[in-house]
Formats: C-alpha cells, structure tokens, sequence
C-alpha cells in the first residue's frame, strides 16, 4: 500500500504542476490534496497547524494571483471589464475549441471580442488582446512558482 500511496501523492503532484500551464486541471487543489492522500495512506503527523497554515494561505493566495495577474495584463494594456470577462471565457473554452493553441488564442480573442462588443477600435482591441497573453504568461509563471514551493514545502517537512 505505501508505494500506491506514493504513486497517488505523485501522480497528484504531476497533475497540480501540469495544472498550472492548462487551467482545466485542479493546480493547487491537487497539489493540497496530495497532502490529504500522503496523511491517509501514511499519517498526519508529521504536518502541524503551521504546515496546513502556510498550504492553505498558498492556495489562496494561488486563486486571488490567478485571476488578479491575468486582470492586469488586461487592464495594463488598456482594457475594460469586459475585455477581462472575454479573456476568462476565453481561458476556459479555448483549449476545448482550439486544442492545440486553445489556451493562448482563446484569452486573446475573447479580450478582443469583449472589446470590440464595447465599440473600442479594432487596433486598440489587438493591443487588449495582447495584454491578455501577457496576463495569461504571468499568471502561469505566479503558478508554476507558488505550487513548487507547495511541494517543496512538503519534502522539507517530510524530512526535517
């Protein structure tokens, strides 16, 4: 039992860093879910108050980051409010519609098009657009660190 419960806490691990780049996947609610399988299939013990303290401050801070980093690109390069809701549509259903480049081309045409259903200028709309890339690219990078630090977190408790 304990190397499918390894396998778990890995496979969960995969899955949360994979979720940083595809937002389709849980992310951090894998990553801390790990943690909840490591306790079942081995204990809890080695986790105090402050290991699921900083775990949980982490996922929050994760969820505020994800959707504040991707509003700034929006809002950086000039957008409106419904540039950032076209890019959040866009965020969620591109990589369905588009699986290849779903996930870059779907935030950029939905911040265009919320544009655009605003009346704003077609070039003002690309630049918008663009914003909402680098919002996306941000937002992916403020992930990707947050949740290794996630699990980096519980190697070191695991081991000290």
């Amino acid at each position: 039992m304990e190397i499918v419960g390894w396998i778990l806490v890995v496979l969960l691990f995969v899955v949360g860093m994979a979720g940083a780049i595809y937002p389709i996947l849980p992310g951090a609610l894998a990553i801390y879910g790990a943690f909840f399988v490591y306790g079942l299939f081995f204990s809890f013990s080695e986790f105090g108050v402050w290991f699921w303290l900083i775990q949980t401050i982490i996922v929050v801070v994760l969820f505020v980051a994800d959707y504040a980093v991707s509003a700034w690109g929006v809002k950086r390069f000039g957008g409106s409010r419904a540039s950032v809701i076209g890019s959040t549509i866009g965020l969620i259903f591109g990589p369905f519609v588009i699986p290849a480049f779903g996930l870059i081309i779907g935030p950029f045409a939905g911040a265009v098009i919320g544009e655009m259903i605003i009346g704003t200028s077609l070039d003002k709309s690309l630049k918008v657009g663009l914003g909402s890339v680098v919002g996306l690219f941000s937002s992916v990078v403020v992930k990707f660190i947050l949740q290794l630090v996630m699990i980096v977190l519980f190697i070191i408790w695991l081991v000290f």
